[in-house]
């Protein structure tokens, strides 16, 4: 058999899905709980090439102590409560922890738990699941520039946030040649399932102590952050007479970059979940054009598909 000429130019490894529920018990008797639950992806990078090449596996780091490493820090963590600052403690802690580790990433996803209304008021420790949207992060700690100068990269968002309005969207103008069938629409279903990001725009961050995290947390305010992307998608998209999705997605992004100083950039993924007007002309009944569309047939694919970055300049 000919030999090949080969290296191994990239490689990365680690522990998927794993589920922490954590609850924050009050300090004070009778005070309200906080419950979280998160899945987590632990990956790292660094000297890991023999276990590749040479089937060493003596620099290995199990991905089952990494598994036990997200629970140990879900138990001990001050920053549990903020998946950025806990992601950052995380990952900063497998580089510092192993010599042989330069790069790790840990990815969040927060699935939402809200407090129960009882007669108007919160319930100290009962909760609902009342939407399937999840709040992201996606952290990078590098330490490649030595262990006492570790440097992180943070991108965050949402993602699985459906919406829908029933008019004040449109689509006409569009560039037609012989393939076109599609009308212009004056007045149409949007509906879409959001997927956002966004970057934070922080300076170098070296650290070389943990207890940095707060200082980084009052600049960056990851939390205020998260509440108004969230605010800010809704608001624009309920309320923006919409030409297009690209148009009403620039919209979002431009706004969330306004009002979030620590944000650099923004990204959507928009798919739009089409609704089509049902034909009942064969019962004599008006169903296509906007202003008698009332009845619609709800179509999961094909499916638009429209993307963007938008970036502070």
């Amino acid at each position: 058999m000919s030999e090949v000429n080969v290296t191994l130019s990239a490689n990365r490894y680690g522990k998927d899905l794993v589920r922490v529920f954590r609850v924050i018990r009050p300090t004070t008797p009778g005070g309200k709980q906080i419950v979280l639950e998160y899945n987590v992806r632990l990956m790292l990078e660094g000297d890991f090439g023999t276990s590749y090449t040479q089937a060493d596996n003596s620099k290995v780091v199990a991905t089952d102590t990494m598994k036990n490493t997200v629970y140990v820090f879900a138990k001990t963590s001050p920053h549990v409560a903020t998946p950025e600052l806990f992601a950052i403690h995380l990952a900063s802690h497998m580089v510092t922890q192993y010599a042989h580790v330069t790069k790790a990433f840990v990815d969040i996803e927060s699935l939402k738990w809200s407090r129960i209304p009882v007669q108007g008021v919160e319930h100290k420790h009962s909760f609902v699941r009342d939407g399937e949207e999840k709040r992201t992060t996606s952290v990078e700690v590098d330490g490649t520039q030595g262990k006492d100068k570790l440097a992180a990269k943070v991108t965050s968002g949402i993602k699985d946030l459906l919406v829908l309005k029933s008019s004040g969207s449109a689509f006409e103008n569009f560039l037609r040649d012989e393939y076109t069938t599609l009308v212009d629409v004056s007045d149409r279903i949007f509906s879409t399932s959001v997927d956002l990001t966004y970057t934070f725009a922080l300076p170098a961050l070296s650290f070389s102590a943990i207890d940095k995290l707060e200082g980084l947390d009052i600049e960056a305010q990851f939390n205020r952050v998260s509440s108004s992307a969230k605010e800010t998608t809704l608001e624009v998209f309920a309320t923006d007479e919409s030409a297009s999705v690209q148009a009403t997605l620039y919209k979002m992004a431009t706004d969330i970059i306004r009002k979030n100083p620590s944000v650099g950039s923004v990204a959507y993924k928009l798919p739009n979940k089409h609704y089509i007007p049902v034909d009942l002309s064969y019962m004599k009944l008006n169903n296509t054009k906007p202003e008698d569309a009332e009845v619609f047939c709800p179509v999961a694919a094909p499916s638009g598909y429209i993307t963007a970055t938008v970036t502070r300049v």
